[in-house]
C-alpha cells in the first residue's frame, strides 16, 4: 500500500476518487430529497454531447462537457418549471437526444472513435492527468461553496416548495442552481465512475444514509462518509485487480453498503419501537404493588 501512495498515477486517481466521493452525495441530498433521483443520469447523457463536442473541436473534453451539461440542466429545470411537460418527460428527452447527439458527435470527429467514448461511459480513473485534478478540483470547490453558502436556502426549498415562496426564497435562483450543481458534479465524476454509474454515487450513499438517520445534516455528512469509502475501496479493488473495472466496483460497494445499512436500519429502529412502547406502559406505583 505504502508503494502504491508513492506513485504519481494512485495519488491523481486518488485524489479525484476523494472529490468525486465527497461532492456527489453531498448534491445528491438535495436531489433526493427533491425526488429529483434520475436528474443525473439525465445531466450524463447531455454530457457526453459535450465530451464529443469537445473532440470534435479539438478542446478539452471536460471544459465542453461542463458548458453542455449547464445548458441541459438549466434546460430541464425550465421545462419542468413551466409544467408544460412533465419532469419524467423531460428527463427522458434529455436521456435520448444527449446519448445520440454524443454518438453522432463523435462518430463525425477526427479520430474519434468507440474506445473514446466508452472511457467516459463508464470511466477511466487510471487515467486521470494533472490538468484533469485541477478542472475537477475547481469545479469540487464550487459544488462545496455552493452547499455551504445556500445550504439552509435549497433544504427549505427541496422539504416544501410552496413553504419556500411564502418564505420570499428566490426558489426560481434556487432550484437552477441545484441543477447546475448537479450538472457540475456530473462532470467531476464522469472520469471516475463514468457518465452511465455517476447518478448512483450520487443517490445510493444518501438512500444508505437514510437508513440509519434523520436529521438532514446527520444524512448528508454520512453520504459524504459513505461517498467516500464507496469511492476509494473501488479505486483499490481495481488497483490490486486489473479485471475490476473501478466505476463499476465503486457503485457496487455502495449498494452492498446499502443493503447493509438496510439491515441495520431495519434492527436500530425495532429497538426503538420496543423502547417507545415500554415507556408508554403505564407504571405500577409502590402502593398498587402492595
Amino acid at each position: 500500500m505504502f508503494e502504491l501512495l508513492q506513485e504519481q498515477l494512485f495519488q491523481l486517481a486518488l485524489v479525484a476518487a476523494l472529490l468525486v466521493g465527497l461532492c456527489a452525495p453531498a448534491v445528491g441530498t438535495f436531489i433526493v430529497q427533491r425526488r429529483l433521483s434520475l436528474l443525473g443520469d439525465g445531466i450524463g447523457h447531455v454530457a457526453l454531447t459535450g465530451v464529443a463536442l469537445g473532440f470534435l473541436t479539438g478542446t478539452a473534453p471536460v471544459l465542453t462537457a461542463v458548458i453542455v451539461s449547464i445548458a441541459g440542466a438549466v434546460a430541464i429545470e425550465l421545462v419542468r418549471a413551466r409544467g408544460r411537460t412533465s419532469g419524467d418527460v423531460a428527463l427522458a428527452l434529455l436521456f435520448y437526444g444527449g446519448i445520440a447527439g454524443g454518438v453522432m458527435l463523435m462518430g463525425i470527429a477526427p479520430g474519434g472513435s468507440t474506445a473514446k467514448l466508452n472511457s467516459y461511459l463508464f470511466g477511466a480513473i487510471a487515467s486521470v492527468t494533472v490538468e484533469d485534478i485541477w478542472i475537477i478540483g475547481a469545479l469540487a470547490a464550487a459544488v462545496i461553496a455552493v452547499v455551504l453558502i445556500f445550504g439552509r436556502e435549497l433544504f427549505v426549498l427541496c422539504q416544501d416548495e410552496e413553504m419556500a415562496k411564502a418564505s420570499g426564497l428566490p426558489v426560481r435562483f434556487l432550484s437552477l442552481l441545484i441543477a447546475v450543481t448537479a450538472a457540475l458534479t456530473v462532470v467531476i465524476a464522469m472520469r471516475v465512475v463514468g457518465l452511465l454509474l455517476v447518478s448512483a454515487l450520487m443517490v445510493i450513499p444518501v438512500a444508505t444514509s437514510q437508513q440509519l438517520t434523520r436529521g438532514f445534516r446527520t444524512t448528508m455528512g454520512l453520504a459524504m462518509l459513505f461517498g467516500v469509502l464507496a469511492s476509494v475501496g473501488g479505486l483499490l479493488a481495481s488497483t490490486y485487480s486489473a479485471k475490476v473495472p473501478p466505476g463499476a466496483a465503486i457503485v457496487l460497494l455502495a449498494l452492498a453498503g446499502f443493503v447493509l445499512a438496510l439491515g441495520v436500519g431495519k434492527f436500530v429502529r425495532r429497538g426503538r419501537t420496543q423502547e417507545s412502547t415500554l415507556s408508554e406502559r403505564p407504571q405500577l406505583r409502590v402502593e398498587e404493588i402492595a
